[in-house]
């Protein structure tokens, strides 16, 4: 990594000391599931992803679900803040990526939550872009990559990076969220980065893209967009999680039998047109509940699916970039799959 574990370690708890700070400043902070005027508190991160969480929040679904509950929904840029924000006890349920999700089930962090439901299976929505003369992953070697750190994004990258032949040492890599690489490429500051859409669509315009999430799935390296809660707020308001799930599988369907109006409702959030939002849609593969069953997803509590095993392939890999400080038990990854949640509501 081109930061040591201890600066890392060192940022990430003055970062959540400072969020922690904010929102008890303004109310928002404390405890998992509290009360804010008698109404109880849900604190949702999400970040700017064009799936059906979106839907969930311009739809205002789970708060019509939930009129007695105060409802509130925190912007991300990456999965990294959002482990910090957990940490930080300032959100209960959140979207982030498997990477993140990874790192945050596995030492030094070891976060105290469930992995509840896949948003997305990360396919071209997420890629490598560099400057049109790069011919090849293996052609960055000495160039600078931005890609946020700790994101699936940066988890892709190193795989594309070792598939090539190359260490992360090889290149000079940048921690940048996607809306900042953008800025640095058309500043020229930059060579490629791995980012996600919309910020992923600009720089295509005039890069090149050398590899998809997609193209690195289809080598054994599949990453995912997931949704999780503090173990806290799950066994203190299962009636909110039952509510979060219905709302999500809700948004999954309508973007699956009415695309042009769930993709009118991303386009809103993310400031696209709709045929904008609906070809950035159509790039990632969103699943209901009652698939999400599947032994390929998250599974049943008789028998939790291949997920765990994902988790735990992507933290023995991280664990030899020296991203994380040893590799849980598969095992480990199974008992954190929220499967007895989703039970509930695949119908």
């Amino acid at each position: 990594m081109p930061s040591s574990r201890r600066g890392a370690v060192l940022a990430a708890s003055a970062t959540a000391l400072l969020l922690a700070l904010s929102t008890t400043a303004c109310g928002t902070g404390g405890d998992s599931g509290g009360d804010e005027g008698g109404k109880v508190r849900v604190r949702i991160a999400y970040q700017a992803i064009p799936n059906a969480d979106l839907v969930v929040k311009n739809q205002k679904l789970l708060e019509k679900a939930l009129p007695d509950a105060d409802v509130s929904w925190v912007k991300f840029d990456s999965g990294g803040d959002v482990n910090t924000a957990v940490i930080a006890g300032a959100v209960d349920l959140g979207l982030l990526g498997s990477s993140p999700v990874t790192k945050g089930l596995s030492a030094p962090l070891d976060i105290p939550y469930k992995v509840l439901w896949i948003h997305d299976l990360i396919g071209d929505n997420e890629a490598l872009v560099a400057k049109k003369d790069i011919g090849s992953v293996a052609a960055l070697k000495g160039r600078k990559i931005a890609t946020p750190f700790g994101s699936t994004s940066h988890y892709s990258l190193l795989v594309a990076l070792e598939s090539a032949g190359l260490k992360a040492t090889d290149v000079t890599l940048v921690d940048l969220q996607p809306q900042d690489a953008l800025a640095a490429w058309q500043r020229g500051d930059i060579d490629a980065a791995y980012v996600w859409t919309p910020s992923l669509t600009e720089l295509k315009k005039d890069g090149k893209v050398l590899v998809t999430s997609r193209a690195i799935a289809e080598r054994g390296r599949p990453t995912a967009d997931l949704g999780v809660v503090t173990d806290a707020f799950a066994a203190k308001h299962p009636e909110i999680v039952d509510a979060w799930l219905k709302a999500e599988d809700q948004a999954v369907k309508l973007a699956k039998s009415d695309p042009a109006k769930a993709a009118g409702a991303i386009g809103a959030e993310l400031n696209l047109t709709p045929d904008e939002a609906r070809a950035q849609l159509a790039e990632l593969v969103l699943l209901t509940a009652k698939e999400q069953q599947g032994a390929a997803y998250l599974g049943t509590p008789e028998a939790p699916g291949a997920l765990a095993s994902n988790l735990h392939d992507a933290a023995v890999f991280l664990k030899g970039q020296k991203a994380i400080d040893a590799v849980p038990d598969q095992a480990d990854f199974a008992k954190s799959l929220a499967v007895k949640e989703l039970a509930r509501v695949a119908r």
